[in-house]
């Protein structure tokens, strides 16, 4: 078995597999300097993911098998996509560094759980996500979160979008969670109205992007406003088929991002990525919740948008045709980007990840005992 430094554990079914395939580029870089393999516990799962990297993948769906295969790899590192409740087998494993990486940045409450004190370091982005853990978790030391950015964020993908004379805006709402505390969609409440909202602006397409996990949800009123919103889209593309409204339920949203000048999305990762890449235009962000007071509390980002509410979603055509006019945020997006990610530009973050997994690898080996040649031998 070929020498391995870093492993990547990931345990959920498909449905979830977003999560390490936004990841698959940037680990092939890590590849380089410190071999990774994918070690995956769903064969579902590993079926998607092997068709998309040429890492080497291992397949364990029981934990004496995940056993027998992290006695066999010698590796120093385990990186963690998510918080699976299946991450404590791999987290068993006493003799590597654990590592959290997410596989998003954002506001949600799920993104600082108690969950973080089980892993060694938690790579976050900034000086937000820094003081996200601060505010909500007790007892947890911060000098466990390592600042690296978004390395995702580096990624030049194809672009999903043809060309347009019509000024784009991309809808691009979360899906609910796996709770009610961490519900943000807007799509069974407002989807509605900010479809049509889009559809009524004269020259200008509308883009729906939703969440991976709202396309397969299985809540009865999201499933039905979802393909209610369908609906709404092929009804106006075929009255107006020069429009070029379509739906994109499938591929990696940062490809469709470059080509749009607007975005209305949920508080989620996607508003985050948006401030990172296209700084330059208009965000507006949903508040299903009407709680405007906690909404600029605990997500700063929607201080430097337009919020948009169940009660004013009705001046919603209004607002985007103003903003795509004169984006009065825009100045004051320049300055939340430094809070949440510091003052990286496209490109750095994926060297901070790189530099930050090898000093844990170099750690790893002090602790154990490993001597600089021992690790020349080992590799």
């Amino acid at each position: 078995m070929s020498e391995v430094s870093v492993v990547v554990y990931f345990a959920d079914d498909p449905t979830r597999t977003y999560q390490l395939v936004q990841w698959l580029p940037v680990l092939e870089v890590l590849h380089q300097q410190h071999p990774v393999a994918l070690v995956l516990r769903d064969p579902a799962s590993a079926e998607v993911v092997r068709s998309r990297t040429t890492l080497p993948l291992h397949l364990v769906p029981s934990l004496t098998e995940l056993t027998e295969l992290y006695d066999a790899l010698g590796h120093r590192v385990v990186l963690y996509v998510n918080n699976s409740p299946l991450n404590f087998q791999s987290l068993l494993d006493a003799r590597v560094l654990h590592a959290h990486v997410n596989h998003g940045e954002s506001d949600k409450q799920s993104m600082a759980s108690n969950n973080a004190k089980a892993y060694d370091r938690v790579f976050v982005a900034g000086q937000a996500a820094v003081d996200r853990h601060a505010a909500a978790l007790m007892e947890f030391d911060t000098s466990r979160l390592v600042r690296i950015g978004r390395p995702q964020l580096d990624l030049r993908t194809a672009a999903l979008l043809d060309d347009s004379d019509r000024r784009t805006v991309l809808y691009a709402p979360t899906w609910e969670g796996d709770a009610a505390y961490n519900d943000y969609t807007s799509v069974p409440g407002m989807g509605g109205q900010v479809v049509d909202a889009v559809l009524s602006l004269p020259g200008v397409r509308l883009v729906y992007k939703p969440h991976p996990k709202l396309v397969t949800s299985r809540r009865p009123d999201v499933r039905t406003a979802h393909l209610d919103l369908l609906a709404r889209i092929a009804d106006a593309q075929e009255r107006d088929p020069g429009a070029g409204h379509l739906a994109i339920l499938a591929g990696d949203i940062l490809a469709v991002m470059p080509s749009c000048d607007a975005m209305v999305t949920d508080v989620s990762s996607v508003g985050l990525d948006w401030l990172y890449l296209r700084n330059e235009k208009p965000l507006l962000i949903t508040d299903p919740h009407r709680d405007g007071d906690r909404l600029r509390l605990e997500v700063p980002v929607s201080r430097c948008a337009d919020v948009v509410d169940p009660d004013t979603v009705a001046g919603l055509a209004d607002l985007l045709a103003a903003r795509l006019e004169v984006d009065e945020h825009q100045l004051a997006r320049l300055a939340m980007r430094h809070h949440y990610f510091d003052d990286l530009q496209v490109g750095e973050s994926t060297t901070r990840f790189v530099e930050a997994v090898g000093e844990l690898v170099a750690l790893r080996d002090r602790l154990a005992g490993v001597t600089p040649s021992d690790g020349a031998m080992l590799a």
